[in-house]
């Protein structure tokens, strides 16, 4: 994967290229954003340009300052996710680990070009409703493997998607690979929810904020959040109960990554209504809901009485969804809790 190959991610590939140039890299990073939008790519595209051994550099004005090559035998390793010091953690089911079903994961990034979600890789395994981890046996895995020299002369790297899918056990197994690293050694971890890592893995990380979307959805998923989004505000108004009972059994139906993804997405809907309303700041993508009168009304209901409830309340939601709470129960309690707050402004 090469910088040019990421769209609208320059102005982040050339700060990264510079901070390679200068030879200020730090051991442990965190690479914070939608994994859609780019953020693991970034991770390996960084990782290619750091282990390339003729790294091209541009004219001044040129939209990139520079990028790996593609060429060297390193770069071609890359490419094909098969370089022997390139290592890769990821959330696997219960049962396996990110060791026994490595070629697959890295044939499923190759195939989307590492623009992939949770959910797709969730699906790609066939269980599309359950919820991975990254557990003990990877954490050993990861220790022996970065304990080791490096292969091939360079840069030894570790690429984690989705540390916030860590247990327990596991993070704290790694604090101090994290921190003391072996010489040569890097550990990139691709983050998409940064307030579910501990607080002590977070100390340990330089944070690389991948700039896109706020929750990563395609133009299509979008459309689907928005459309659903605003039945259930207009529910809400009139706490019509067998509508609403109608609407929380839809919900149902999704599963559980995708009830998650739509929290998220009503989260980010409502923060840019309170910009819009309170701060006069316009954010396009998140204000267009499909319907121009929800549009211009909707925002104004949203103020500094109950917008950090409303998102306490949707929070609490995902942490239950994510814990495997009666999905049914927790979106009636949750619509109840809303329908309070939308009149309480």
């Amino acid at each position: 994967m090469q910088f040019k190959d990421i769209e609208n991610q320059y102005d982040l590939a050339n700060r990264l290229t510079e901070i390679i140039d200068s030879g200020r890299v730090s051991h442990a990073q965190l690479f914070l954003g939608p994994t859609s939008c780019g953020s693991l790519a970034m991770a390996v595209a960084y990782a290619q340009y750091l282990n390339c051994s003729n790294r091209q550099h541009y004219a001044p004005g040129s939209a990139l300052r520079a990028d790996s090559c593609g060429e060297c035998p390193n770069c071609k390793k890359y490419r094909s996710l098969s370089h022997a010091d390139l290592h890769f953690v990821y959330p696997t089911l219960s049962g396996a680990n990110s060791e026994n079903c490595l070629n697959d994961f890295k044939q499923f990034m190759i195939d989307n070009r590492e623009h992939i979600t949770e959910n797709e890789w969730y699906t790609h395994l066939g269980a599309e409703n359950k919820q991975g981890q990254i557990r003990e046996p990877d954490a050993a895995h990861i220790v022996r493997t970065l304990s080791l020299k490096s292969y091939e002369g360079g840069f030894k790297v570790l690429i984690m998607w989705l540390p916030e899918r860590m247990n327990l056990a596991c993070s704290n197994e790694l604090l101090k690979t994290i921190e003391e690293p072996a010489e040569n050694t890097l550990i990139l971890m691709v983050c998409e929810e940064r307030d579910r890592l501990l607080s002590t893995i977070i100390s340990r990380v330089q944070q690389v904020v991948v700039p896109g979307d706020s929750v990563g959805l395609t133009k299509e998923k979008r459309e689907q959040y928005a459309q659903m989004f605003v039945n259930w505000m207009r529910l809400l108004f009139k706490l019509n109960m067998k509508p609403l009972a109608d609407w929380v059994d839809e919900m149902a139906k999704l599963g559980r990554e995708n009830q998650k993804q739509f929290l998220q997405y009503s989260m980010g809907a409502l923060r840019a209504c309170f910009l819009k309303n309170v701060g006069g700041i316009d954010l396009p993508n998140e204000l267009d809901f499909g319907d121009e009168k929800f549009n211009a009304a909707f925002p104004t209901i949203i103020t500094v009485r109950n917008i950090e409830l409303m998102c306490n309340a949707i929070n609490e939601a995902a942490y239950h969804i994510e814990r495997n709470a009666h999905n049914k129960i927790t979106f009636m309690q949750l619509s109840f809790t809303m329908s309070k707050l939308i009149k309480n402004r």
